[in-house]
Order: C-alpha cells, then sequence, then structure tokens
C-alpha cells in the first residue's frame, strides 16, 4: 500500500499518535499488525486532559480529571484582584520532576486580572482547540503566564513513554521510539491566513519538549482511511470519502485507489465537534433552568423598575467550564443572590445557578451533557441528570436533532462541499467510513445514509486514526515539516 510508490521509506516500527481535542490515541506497527498502544492503564483511550497544581506539578488523563473535581468540589471560590506575573520563555529542556518544560523569567508584566486565592490547580482539557488561536500566546496558571505548548507537553511525554514500553514489550529489536508520524486536522480552529501555520508550529513544539524529535504530519481523515484499507485488503472499493467528526473539529478527505496506490482528490475541514454539539445542549436545555428570560426587578435612583435578568453576561462563562469559576465576583453573584431574595417562581432557577457557580459544579455539569449525548446515541430518550443543581430532565432525541440542526445543516454541507471539490457526484463515491465520536449520533449517520446509500460503514471511531498514522510513519507518507 502506497500513495506514492515510495516502499523503500519503510522504518522498523511505525508509531502514529492521535493527540485530540477530547481524547488520544496511539498505535505502533511492526510491519505486519497494528498494537494499540496503552496509555490510559491498559485501554488505549486517554481523556486529553493536564492538571497543574500550585506546585507546578503536572498529572494527565483521566488522574487529571479525577484529581480536578476532587479537589475543587464544594469548595469555597475567594476572588481577589492580583497582578498576572511575568512572562517565562522556554529554556528548550524538559524538568523532569513536574514534566513541563522549564522556563527563564522574563521582566514582562501582563496587567491584572480576577485570580481565585483558594484554587488549587488548573485543570485544562480541549487545549487542542487554541493551538490555532494567534491572539492566545499565553495563558495564566497562578501567577506564572504559561504558553499552549507546555500545557499540552505533559500529555505528548506520557503517550511517548507508553509507546516505548509497547516497543520494548513488542521485542522490536532496532526499532526508534523518538520519532512519530503526528496527525492533524486538515483546518485547526482559529482565524486568519496564518492560523493553521501557528497551530503546526505550537505541536511541533510540544512534541519536541516530550522527545519526539523525529516529526513528520499527516492529516488525520487520510489517516482513517489507511487503517481501514490496511484493515480490509479484499474490500476493492476505488473511491472512498472518509467523514471523521471528532470533539472539536470535522475532517473530510476523498482519496481514488489505483491498484497498489492511491491519491488523495480532495481534503476539506471547519471547526465542528461534540464541544460545540455540548454548548448547544446547554444552550437550549439548561439556560432556561438557571434563570434565561427571567424578569428583574430592583431600584435605580430612587426608582424601580423592571427589565430581563442579564443573563447574557454569564453565557460565555458558563459554556466554558474551565473559567467559570471567575462568575465568583460581586458583579455577578450580587444579581443573582438578589433574584433569590425577591422569591416567586424563578427563585429555584437562579438557586441553581447561584450553586453552579459557587460550588464549582460546571465540569460535572458538561459530564452529565457529554454522558446524556451519548445515551440518545442508542436509545430514543435519555435522562440528563445532575442532582448537583438539582436538574433531571428526560430528552427526546428528536428534540436532541431539532436543538443541534444548525450544526447539522453545516455538516450536511460540508461532506457535500469535499464531494464537490473533488469534481465528482455522491453517486460516484463507492465507500464511506464514519468515523470519530460524533459520527456516533443518529442523525449524522442518517444524513449519510441519505446521500450514499448502502454505502457508508463504521470505522473504529475513538482509534482508527492513530493506527493510521503508524501506517503511514511504517510507508513513509508523512510530511516533515
Amino acid at each position: 500500500m502506497s500513495d506514492q510508490g515510495n516502499t523503500q521509506n519503510k522504518s522498523a516500527a511505525g508509531i502514529g499518535i492521535d493527540f485530540g481535542t477530547s481524547n488520544s490515541a496511539a498505535a505502533v506497527f511492526d510491519g505486519t499488525s497494528i498494537t494499540m498502544v496503552g496509555i490510559e492503564g491498559t485501554e488505549p483511550i486517554m481523556p486529553s486532559a493536564s492538571y497543574i497544581d500550585r506546585d507546578f506539578i503536572a498529572c494527565t488523563g483521566q488522574e487529571a480529571i479525577d484529581t480536578y473535581i476532587a479537589r475543587n468540589q464544594g469548595r469555597k471560590v475567594e476572588m481577589s484582584v492580583e497582578v498576572l506575573g511575568e512572562a517565562r520563555t522556554s529554556t528548550g529542556q524538559m524538568d523532569m520532576a513536574t514534566q513541563l518544560p522549564q522556563t527563564a523569567e522574563t521582566n514582562v508584566v501582563y496587567g491584572q486580572a480576577f485570580n481565585d486565592g483558594s484554587l488549587p490547580g488548573r485543570l485544562f482539557r480541549g487545549t487542542k482547540r487554541l493551538l490555532g488561536s494567534v491572539d492566545t500566546q499565553r495563558v495564566m496558571v497562578f501567577e506564572k503566564p504559561f504558553r499552549l505548548v507546555a500545557l499540552i507537553t505533559p500529555i505528548l511525554l506520557r503517550i511517548r513513554q507508553a509507546v516505548e514500553v509497547t516497543v520494548t514489550t513488542l521485542l522490536m529489536q532496532g526499532a526508534e521510539t523518538d520519532k512519530a508520524c503526528i496527525g492533524h486536522p486538515v483546518n485547526f480552529e482559529g482565524r486568519g491566513q496564518n492560523h493553521n501555520k501557528v497551530a503546526m508550529g505550537r505541536l511541533a513544539e510540544a512534541y519536541k519538549y516530550a522527545g519526539i524529535n523525529t516529526q513528520s504530519f499527516y492529516p488525520e481523515p487520510t489517516a482513517a482511511a489507511l487503517s481501514y484499507m490496511h484493515a480490509n485488503p479484499d474490500d476493492d472499493r476505488k473511491s472512498i470519502l472518509t467523514v471523521d467528526f471528532g470533539g472539536g473539529t470535522l475532517d473530510l478527505c476523498i482519496l481514488k485507489r489505483h491498484r497498489e496506490t492511491f491519491d488523495v482528490v480532495a481534503i476539506h475541514g471547519i471547526g465542528l465537534g461534540g464541544d460545540h454539539i455540548d454548548q448547544c445542549m446547554f444552550r437550549h436545555i439548561l439556560f432556561p433552568l438557571l434563570g434565561k428570560g427571567e424578569r428583574w426587578r430592583r431600584e435605580v435612583d430612587g426608582k424601580e423598575i423592571e427589565t430581563l435578568f442579564p443573563f447574557d453576561a454569564y453565557e460565555d462563562y458558563l459554556l466554558n467550564w474551565t473559567v467559570s469559576y471567575m462568575l465568583n465576583q460581586n458583579e455577578y453573584t450580587t444579581p443573582v443572590l438578589d433574584k433569590m431574595r425577591q422569591g416567586g417562581e424563578s427563585a429555584e432557577k437562579f438557586e441553581r445557578l447561584y450553586e453552579l457557580i459557587t460550588q464549582n459544579y460546571s465540569y460535572q455539569v458538561f459530564q452529565a451533557i457529554k454522558d446524556c449525548k451519548a445515551s440518545l446515541s442508542s436509545s430514543e430518550s435519555a435522562l440528563l441528570d445532575i442532582p448537583e443543581i438539582d436538574v433531571s430532565v428526560q430528552v427526546e432525541r428528536n428534540n436532541f436533532e431539532y436543538m443541534i440542526t444548525e450544526l447539522l445543516n453545516r455538516f450536511e454541507l460540508s461532506v457535500l462541499d469535499t464531494v464537490k471539490k473533488a469534481d465528482m457526484d455522491p453517486a460516484e463515491i463507492e465507500l464511506v467510513l464514519r468515523t470519530g465520536g460524533s459520527s456516533l449520533i443518529p442523525a449524522v449517520r442518517h444524513i449519510l445514509d441519505q446521500h450514499f446509500p448502502g454505502k457508508v460503514v463504521e470505522h473504529d471511531p475513538f482509534t482508527s486514526v492513530a493506527a493510521g498514522l503508524a501506517l503511514a510513519d511504517y510507508f513513509g507518507y508523512g510530511v516533515r515539516l
């Protein structure tokens, strides 16, 4: 199998790493079979999460999430104003004690920000979505500004160490473990002409810190197609559309096979994924239960006035759980407390909002949304159960699909645009590979089945990309930056 017929580039071992928005995976190919790497214990799938405590010690994966929940649930938030601190620039070396890149201090002061003095640590998940944000250079972690590459390096270091264990276990003599083929979306989230270049540069730098010194890069949807062709050698269909719908992006490609070679004839990607669907569910289901649309009576300049409660000021914080603790400021909590004191039917809604804010329940809320969404993939209805804020709502699948209509329309348009870019008609597509966690949504399956009846197959939603990257590494398909 070769896209250029360059089988002379075969390596002793093919290593592929899929650092995803929600989850990560890695695989090793020995020339015959693919082995998934156990990076979360013995499991091949690890949450793409890192947690940094006040001593700047990092942990990753499920441990990071569990630590964050254990240390934050029910914690009293203490907001104050402080100087953000000095910028740090990388020395290019790893601090093995903290598993973070070493930094050198400068005297650049970034200004002031509200600080949660009792915050025991910061949890970072979905950081991949920020890599293409040209304007986001650093993220504050207590008094230190961290570059984005420093936040994802611990995850990549853990993956590389797990790869080393797998290669050793497989007794692969001469296999180098400081190299890999690295997956990337067709288009990173972000704006500006250079956002993809910026994201790739940051990703390459983080992998370098993690000890992956020899790097090649390969598009994620093409990697998924590679793994399918390897797993199904007798499937000789020539024109293949891959639809990789993950946590942060939708990536698509069309390739055509010619005996032992293939050409990628179209590739396309947009910033649309499971995280966007979760936020949409939050807006439609929970916002009304937290006070959106309610009226607010108060006295201004000696006169009583009544307006809509300014819920829009809370929305961005609520939809981004990692910063929702910032709502623990008087300008946000005082109006909520006032609505609670006024009583009436809406008081219960604002009690929920107050509990969510002050008890740091945002992560639990989003996890409940994800669980509900997953249940709707196999059931006609599911319970959105969030006991922390006294919410229990039965969600019907048809209502869920109505909520995300706009996102489904974007999905469908992107699929058809990809076919158009290949100068093809949907009827000319012989095989459609459906992969990525969001591809499990029934409405997504239905759209694909409508346009490509009898041609759609599900292909390893969470591991197909990593497996394909290992193949790409072995055969030398990846591109060096």
